[in-house]
Formats: C-alpha cells, structure tokens, sequence
C-alpha cells in the first residue's frame, strides 16, 4: 500500500476533500491531509486564491515542505489545484518520491528545478475545457512533464469545471471523479 501525503485546493479541506482522502484510506493506503490555512474554509476559488496571495504562496510551498520533513521520505504526493504547488516541488525535489498525482493544475518543472526526474512517476488530472487548466497554461506544464516522466499519464475529462472531484460542490461531476479516483488508485497500487 503507498503512502500519500495529499494537499488540498484553494477553497481549503472541504467535505469532498476528506471525502476523497477517506475513500483512497478505505482502499488500505495511508494518506496524510495537512491544513495549509489552518482550518479556514472559503466559498470561492477567488476567496481562497485571495487568501494564499495574502499568506504568499512561497509560504504556503514551505509548510508542505515542513509537512513532509516530519513523514518518510518515500511518499507519494499529491495535490489539487493550489496544492499541487507542494506536491510537484516534493516529487520534483525530495529524494525518495514514489510519484505524482497532479489534480486539476501543473507548474512549469523551471520553477522548482530544472527537470522532472524522469523516475517519478506521475499522473495529472483535468478537464478539457476547465479555464483554469486549459487558457492559464497548465495543460501545456502537465504535457512537458508527462513527457519528462518515463511513466508519465495525462487524463482529460470533457467537461469545463476546476473542482470536479469535489463531492461537496457544485462543480463536482460523479462520471469523472468515478474515473479519476480508479486511475489514482491503480496509480497508488503500482506506485506504493
């Protein structure tokens, strides 16, 4: 079973968060959910980037980091959206990642380094017309380092929400998130 050390989006731990934490807990895996806004929710995607812009982003990538420093170092990490800063500079930069699962966003590798090491694998999850995703430039990130990967998957959802698998929002999308949580535990499986 892997060990997952899984970061949350920019509206905080919301029920679908832990929703989605619990059922990959109910496959056997171990799975850590630290609170980068220490226990604040928000009501939108606007609020919660806000509030991270307020608290720096820098800031938020450390207490991953910190997160991690206190765990083994073969994780896998993951993250949704905002989260995914975290989770891509740990697999990136930490030795011993297992893998990636990249929920509904990916960075350039430049801005934690100079490459994705090519032995982490790595998943990344989006829709195909999400504005987000598609127009701000993060399908093109997650293309380069699904290329850079030696095992590497970008899945595409038709659909246009950002937090789709989210079950406690109105953007969640039951079809996908079934989907994307099967291919996230077999990744889990393979990856452990």
């Amino acid at each position: 079973m892997a060990e997952l050390l899984l970061f949350h989006h920019a509206m905080g731990q919301t029920e679908g968060f832990h929703a989605f934490a619990e059922e990959l807990r109910g496959a056997g895996h171990t799975v850590h959910t630290p609170d980068l806004f220490d226990g604040r929710t928000f009501e939108s995607i606007e609020e919660g980037v806000a509030h991270a812009g307020e608290v720096g982003w820098g800031k938020l990538i450390e207490r991953g980091g910190r997160t991690a420093d206190e765990l083994p170092g073969e994780l896998v990490y993951g993250g949704f959206s905002l989260g995914v800063l975290p989770a891509q500079k740990l697999a990136q930069t930490r030795a011993g990642a297992r893998g990636a699962l990249l929920f509904y966003s990916a960075v350039p590798v430049s801005e934690f380094g100079p490459s994705w090491p090519a032995a982490v694998p790595v998943q990344v999850h989006g829709m195909d017309a999400d504005p987000f995703f598609v127009d701000e430039g993060d399908i093109d990130a997650a293309r380069a380092i699904v290329e850079a990967a030696d095992d590497g998957e970008l899945f595409l959802y038709p659909g246009d929400q950002h937090y789709f698998a989210d079950s406690s929002l109105p953007s969640y999308d039951e079809g996908a998130t079934r989907l994307l949580t099967q291919r996230a535990l077999a990744f889990l499986e393979a990856h452990g």
